[in-house]
């Protein structure tokens, strides 16, 4: 499913970039920020040097941001316990119940 971008709805932002990298970071205004404005999404990329290269990366990341918001979800299948599961519960509350009956015993002869 690829949905459409319109580009009224993006809000485009340059910055300078900021983290480690020293002399490989660009100091210039290459990072970009775009903010999806139906949905509020904002996506950052800063990891290129030159500024069309992170535009395009930032594009790329809020298209696979929307198709995740907007998937449909899995229509959800409903599952049954076993007939050997069942059993085992009934058993393991059975034994249960009988040490605690026997604890009960116990209380009552002092």
């Amino acid at each position: 499913m690829r949905i459409q971008i319109r580009r009224q709805d993006i809000a485009f932002e340059v910055f300078k970039s900021s983290g480690p990298g020293g002399q490989h970071k660009n100091k210039r205004f290459t990072a970009v920020r775009l903010t999806h404005a139906p949905s509020g999404i904002v996506v950052v990329a800063q990891k290129r040097r030159s500024l069309s290269a992170n535009k395009a990366l930032a594009l790329e990341q809020l298209a696979h941001r929307l198709e995740v918001l907007y998937r449909p979800a899995k229509e959800r299948v409903a599952t049954r316990k076993t007939r050997a599961a069942r059993e085992r519960t009934l058993d393991w509350k059975r034994r249960h119940a009988e040490k605690k009956s026997l604890r009960r015993r116990g209380c009552e002869e002092e």
